[in-house]
């Protein structure tokens, strides 16, 4: 019952213009921070990993910003899930879509990182292209009927999940469907490996190596950004990654990283840093959380 209130909530809000849920939704992003403490110290904790050269102070803000951003980004799912093609192509502009039509002949891996404008950019995209991608079910039946439909509103989207393992994918890929992958969190030690994520041992999985290499697809990086004010969030294709897979599975995964470190920078508080990235840990090392 109060997931499907929480929902009527968020379909209602859909109809205030841009410039006021915005703000709305930071509220409710700061509120979570107030009173979400288990959230709050995972995104501390990753955060005094990740940046042990900022004062706590630093990370407190960076930690407050981030909440506000995500409850942003929350309420303005309505208008994915909701409102008109037209009013989410308005909401998520694109930028640097030259760089996947220039290898749109290929078998294609779109790399999503975890950013919180995430579930706009897989939307958005979907109101141009088919693609496919990976679905981890909800364990509320309300909440993943919602995902599921927001999702698949626009363009028809196959979605796999992971227990499917990478055939169904694969086939996907060659008949030219772009794989939106979301392959930077911790999924426990199996298909992982440890490499560095801002320095700290991250069990990274290897699946876009893998991936890469059995549907002889090509990486694009795409980042959604959450804009300022109420501006909306912006879309980024960056150039196909050259040389990728290398044939070594911790080099590639270093590779993704790095990349993923570098747009964490530019944006520190639109990562998820509310996931417990690193979760799982090397042999003897005791858990951060």
């Amino acid at each position: 019952m109060l997931t499907r209130i929480a929902l009527g909530i968020v379909w209602l809000l859909r109809l205030l213009p841009l410039w006021m849920l915005a703000p709305v939704g930071r509220g409710l992003g700061f509120l979570f921070y107030l009173l979400g403490r288990k959230r709050r110290e995972i995104a501390l904790t990753n955060l005094r990993l990740c940046f042990p050269q900022w004062s706590e102070a630093e990370r407190r803000r960076a930690a407050r910003a981030h909440f506000q951003a995500f409850g942003r980004s929350v309420l303005e799912h309505g208008i994915l899930w909701w409102s008109s093609k037209e009013r989410v192509q308005r909401l998520v502009r694109i930028e640097g879509i030259e760089h996947w039509r220039a290898v749109a002949d290929r078998p294609a891996i779109w790399l999503a990182p975890h950013f919180i404008g995430l579930d706009m950019g897989g939307v958005r995209l979907a109101t141009e292209w088919a693609g496919c991608s990976m679905y981890r079910r909800q364990s509320n039946p309300v909440m993943d009927n919602a995902l599921l439909r927001g999702r698949a509103r626009f363009i028809a989207q196959r979605l796999f999940a992971r227990k499917d393992g990478i055939r169904p994918l694969v086939r996907a890929m060659r008949e030219r469907l772009p794989f939106y992958y979301l392959p930077d969190q911790d999924f426990g030690p199996r298909d992982s490996i440890f490499v560095p994520f801002f320095g700290v041992p991250a069990a990274t999985v290897t699946g876009l190596s893998r991936i890469a290499r059995v549907a002889g697809a090509v990486v694009v990086p795409v980042v959604t950004r959450q804009l300022a004010g109420a501006g909306g969030y912006v879309i980024t294709f960056y150039p196909a990654w050259q040389n990728f897979p290398s044939g070594d599975d911790e080099r590639d995964a270093r590779r993704m990283n790095a990349f993923i470190e570098e747009r964490v920078l530019e944006m520190p508080e639109q990562y998820l840093w509310i996931h417990r990235r690193f979760k799982t840990r090397p042999a003897g090392e005791a858990s951060v959380y």
